[in-house]
């Protein structure tokens, strides 16, 4: 989709010429920033009864007497913040989707524009006219939107453009986060995902690597292995660099986990739901999707993107509770739940992040039912010994609209952990599951800043909507742009 700035005045919004013209609403309805024919006909709609000031109200008019538009939507926002101004303009996109308009033009009437504002306008329809189609032909034809016009006063032109720019690269992030993940085992595997991480290379000027089982057996990755050995796809480890900033600059290290699907293996799920297991490569998608925003947007910064990638099947080559593994870091693990795989190849990926002497080191993963329970799907689990790493995240995400909360490392959790066969247990009990999975982690990062991102109950959508959310590529990107200052 094609986004751009236009500079044209509030008051001559009726003379734009687009197939649709949004105009979104906040504050008092009487009194807008829109010219006399707009004014009128917003009058009109609020006397008939047609639109009420409340949010998430929109209104669509057909050839408005007075517009140059041949559609006019009036959409309601809470108030002029951008989580406000996106859930609008969705709204509104939802009134126009399967009409006509290819060209839409959108203008804020309820006070100045600003970035964060014009970023939400573009993450908003982005998210509406995207669809999956690589192995539903009949999805149909594209949406036929294909443009958009952001409305902005002279004075508000730069920081237009500038939000502009920053949500076309989220966006660009998040739509490839989606597709990865959208796409069923069959055609995503580690291969596949190792293909990605060539191609975002090639497009982008990144370096990549990636190593294949015996490279892991050199480096010692016995947990990483251990998960793989029940499936015949082969495995891949997939190192991206992103060499924005001086070569003195220590990297930030992003490590997605990258299983391409869950069976739970010995451990074996129920099967109601079990498709919905390859999305389990949420982490992996969401570092891909980080990649192609920094290609989009090229901070100056170091970055390292690590997606340990395998499949957890069920086999008579795969790891059986009780088994104890041998990590790269040395350390042993009793594999009490074969079920809790993701742990294992991470910790293997965040000790061999330690060569990089990163500045900070965030890894991400579809990890736990447990952070499903506790937060929901509105916000992803932040877990972090680290308070300056932590607040970073947090404003990173509440900037991207893309909310996390952080989650507690007290030292009292670790006692969950303990074995009598190895230095570790993978699972503790039931309580407080996604703290113990972040503990288990948190034993192979004290060499650098460390945070945990768990996006079990972010990453995807279930029911109706089923599909990927491209979560939290909007809240790394932010993070990272924050970083390169």
């Amino acid at each position: 989709m094609d986004f751009r700035v236009h500079v044209q005045n509030p008051d001559k919004l009726s003379q734009t010429a687009a197939d649709a013209l949004l105009v979104v609403l906040w504050g008092d309805l009487k009194k807008q920033r829109v010219d006399a024919p707009v004014a009128g006909l917003l009058a009109d709609a609020l006397a008939a009864g047609d639109l009420q000031a409340k949010a998430g109200r929109a209104l669509y008019l057909h050839r408005p007497a007075g517009v140059k538009a041949k559609r006019l939507v009036f959409a309601v926002a809470a108030d002029g913040g951008a989580k406000a101004v996106r859930a609008a303009v969705a709204a509104a996109l939802g009134g126009l989707k399967g009409l006509g308009a290819k060209q839409l033009a959108v203008g804020l009437s309820g006070g100045a524009l600003d970035a964060a504002q014009a970023e939400a306008v573009v993450a908003a329809a982005a998210d509406a006219t995207y669809l999956y189609r690589h192995t539903k032909p009949s999805a149909g034809p594209a949406p036929a939107l294909a443009g958009m016009t952001l409305l902005a006063a002279k004075d508000e032109a730069a920081a237009a453009r500038a939000g502009v720019a920053r949500g076309q690269g989220v966006a660009a992030g998040v739509t490839l986060a989606r597709e990865c993940a959208n796409r069923p085992a069959n055609h995503c595997t580690p291969s596949f995902l190792a293909a990605e991480a060539r191609k975002l290379a090639k497009a982008h000027g990144f370096k990549v690597q990636v190593l294949d089982r015996k490279d892991c057996e050199k480096l010692g990755m016995g947990s990483f292995l251990a998960v793989a050995q029940g499936s015949d796809e082969p495995l891949k480890f997939i190192v991206l660099r992103h060499d924005g900033g001086p070569k003195t600059q220590a990297p930030v290290v992003l490590v997605g986990k990258g299983i391409t699907f869950d069976t739970g293996g010995i451990s074996i799920k129920p099967s109601a739901e079990m498709d919905e297991m390859k999305f389990d490569m949420g982490g992996a998608a969401s570092v891909l999707g980080t990649f192609r925003a920094l290609g989009e947007l090229k901070p100056k910064l170091n970055v390292i993107g690590l997606i340990p990638a395998c499949e957890n099947m069920p086999s008579g080559r795969a790891v059986k509770p009780g088994d104890v593994v041998t990590s790269m870091s040395g350390q042993t693990i009793e594999v009490l739940n074969t079920d809790a795989e993701g742990r294992l190849i991470l910790c293997d990926a965040l000790t061999y992040a330690e060569r990089f002497k990163p500045a900070a080191v965030i890894d991400i993963a579809t990890l736990t039912g447990a952070c499903v329970i506790a937060l929901g799907a509105h916000r992803s689990g932040l877990f972090s010994p680290d308070d300056q790493l932590a607040e970073a995240l947090l404003a990173a995400g509440a900037a991207g609209l893309d909310a996390a909360w952080r989650m507690p490392l007290d030292e009292e959790y670790d006692e969950a952990l303990k074995s009598n066969f190895a230095d570790m247990g993978n699972v503790g009990g039931r309580a407080g599951g996604a703290i113990t999975a972040a503990m288990f982690l948190k034993k192979f990062t004290a060499k650098y800043p460390w945070a945990h991102l768990d996006i079990a109950g972010t990453a995807w959508k279930s029911g109706a909507a089923k599909g990927a959310t491209g979560r939290p590529v909007p809240l790394l990107t932010h993070y990272l742009l924050s970083r390169a200052g």
